[in-house]
């Protein structure tokens, strides 16, 4: 199921701007303290390196992923997710915007 609306929020409104422009997205804090962040990633391929694990679920669009280590990539679509170790790196590739929340540890 793809997540739609989250409700009882704090949003960071300042944006964080990745790889000249290509991934936006805006830090939120849910009630209970969880973070996660949702924004949008244009056509490109980057790397993104991790510090606690992430789940990237994908609410539009789609991606491929390389996770550190493996030499496969893997499509996910909208209503989709995958996992990221923490302190690790997943290439990501997309050909459309690509559209995500990513849940955080």
């Amino acid at each position: 199921m793809t997540t739609q609306t989250i409700d009882g929020v704090s949003v960071n409104t300042q944006a964080n701007v990745y790889f000249d422009g290509k991934c936006v997205s805006h830090g939120l804090t849910l009630a209970d303290g969880t973070k996660l962040s949702v924004g949008v990633i244009l056509p490109a391929t980057l790397t993104f390196n991790t510090g606690a694990p992430e789940i990237m679920e994908c609410v539009g669009g789609f991606c491929e992923y390389k996770l550190d280590g493996s030499t496969e990539w893997v499509k996910s679509s909208a209503g989709e997710e995958f996992s990221i170790p923490g302190n690790s790196k997943f290439e990501i590739r997309v050909t459309e915007p690509y559209h995500y929340i990513c849940h955080f540890g």
